[in-house]
């Protein structure tokens, strides 16, 4: 079957069960309809470990009667199925709780141009099953050509390619296309209890844009041998710099604290301080669906509310919390087009960048670690406070001096918001939650 033709029989699909849950007694209805096409290949010392390629297609339905809520999902699309489905989750929403604040969110009247936010790579389904395997034995050959590199945990690369559709009796039907392609490597450096290991990955919307496997290799190794013949550190409170990727780890902390769910449930530190400052004017977050070719890209979430961009905080004051339909009700303010699922997740949720180049910021340390990786739980959205186990470089006089292991960070989210003294300009979305290297004024490292 052609491609528009698959389409159009889906959207027909769709739109004929919201009209039977109607007939059959729903107040409202939501169904939506995923079909895609995954690839995806690890290969380990030029050998093929693991290979996927597959299609999977199923549908997730949402009924509402009299203020209860059931949900049903299936792989099997035949209308018979559906329409049995269907009739059991509308009996089922009589036995549920009533709850005041569920339903389905009025028809958004913003009309996004799905093309602009170019979300789909047309080469992506053309390559081959060969080209990609390739790709992957490649990277990883490149790695361990450098004898530094003694193990590997692998090469993999991966693509996807998916239709979203989304139906609902207020009258919203709509759907769109998803390309992401993503090539990664892992290695090990040292010998028998002196070994280290760390990775390198790049996941793009499009092909053309993904790093090459000599830039994802050199990375990779550059990364795991910086971590040779660790040393430890007593424990002390020093400046900390956050690389990118871990500054993105502590926006997702922040995601989770923002979430309208963590509001309503008080399970934040954030709770009630809508308009208060959280962080100094550095602090410039957003959360935006609608910046081009990101991996956070949408034109509008899992409920069909238009995606939009969010101030979160603007210079250290919180503005905003994300919210998908329920949460907002339960919170009296308005979704930010962040429902994913029955939940709540980003869109593209980034720190503003600064003008800082990183070799800048490393120089103006005196003393104080840059923070690599983190292992472990610890994080406490109650309260704001973490506390996890780390892997770091020790900066001595504006030069890195040597590794650290062993060590932990801890601090408070809000103290750390507080306390950025100079934000980067190397801003990579290389995931939905992204941010540019920062340098905080004070945290306490924990070693001998």
């Amino acid at each position: 079957m052609k491609k528009k033709e698959k389409s159009h029989m889906l959207r027909e699909l769709a739109e004929y069960l919201v009209t039977f849950g109607k007939i059959n007694g729903a107040d409202e209805v939501e169904m939506i309809i995923v079909d895609g096409h995954e690839f995806g290949v690890d290969v380990r010392f030029g050998e093929i470990e693991n290979l996927l390629e597959a299609g999977s297609r199923y549908l997730s339905l949402r009924v509402i009667k009299d203020k209860k809520t059931a949900f049903a999902t299936s792989s099997d699309l035949s209308k018979e199925t559906l329409q049995y489905l269907l009739k059991n989750a509308i009996k089922r929403a009589a036995l549920a709780n009533p709850d005041e604040f569920s339903g389905l969110p009025p028809l958004s009247l913003k009309k996004i141009n799905i093309s602009s936010l170019r979300l789909y790579d047309p080469e992506i389904p053309e390559l081959s099953s060969e080209k990609k395997t390739a790709l992957a034995l490649e990277t990883e050959k490149i790695a361990l050509d450098d004898r530094r590199i003694t193990n590997s945990h692998g090469a993999s690369f991966e693509t996807n390619e998916t239709k979203f559709i989304l139906a609902n009796s207020n009258g919203f039907l709509q759907e769109y296309d998803l390309t992401l392609c993503s090539l990664s490597l892992g290695l090990q450096a040292g010998e028998t209890d002196n070994r280290v290991e760390d990775s390198w990955f790049s996941s793009k919307r499009y092909f053309k844009e993904l790093e090459s496997t000599e830039e994802i290799a050199k990375k990779a190794v550059e990364r795991t041998v910086r971590l040779l013949r660790p040393k430890k550190t007593k424990t002390q409170k020093v400046p900390v710099i956050f690389e990118p990727m871990m500054t993105s780890w502590l926006l997702g902390f922040l995601f989770v604290c923002v979430s309208g769910v963590s509001i309503y449930q008080k399970a934040s530190f954030l709770a009630d301080k809508l308009g208060q400052r959280i962080g100094n004017e550095k602090v410039t977050i957003f959360d935006d669906g609608l910046i081009p070719g990101k991996l956070g890209t949408r034109p509008f979430d899992s409920e069909g509310v238009s995606c939009q961009k969010t101030p979160v905080v603007e210079k250290g004051i919180l503005k905003n919390y994300l919210c998908n339909t329920y949460a907002a009700r339960k919170l009296k303010i308005k979704s930010t087009g962040n429902a994913v699922g029955t939940g709540v997740g980003p869109n593209n949720f980034y720190l503003k960048p600064g003008n800082r180049r990183p070799k800048e910021i490393i120089s103006s340390m005196d003393k104080g670690l840059i923070l690599i990786r983190t292992i472990g739980h610890g994080l406490n959205p109650v309260t704001g406070d973490l506390s996890r186990g780390a892997f770091g470089l020790w900066v001595e006089k504006g030069e890195i001096a040597y590794p650290v292991s062993e060590i932990t960070i801890s601090g408070n989210l809000g103290e750390i918001l507080n306390q950025i003294e100079m934000v980067g300009n190397d801003l990579d979305f290389h995931t939905p939650l992204a941010g540019p290297t920062i340098k905080i004024q004070e945290l306490t490292v924990a070693g001998q």
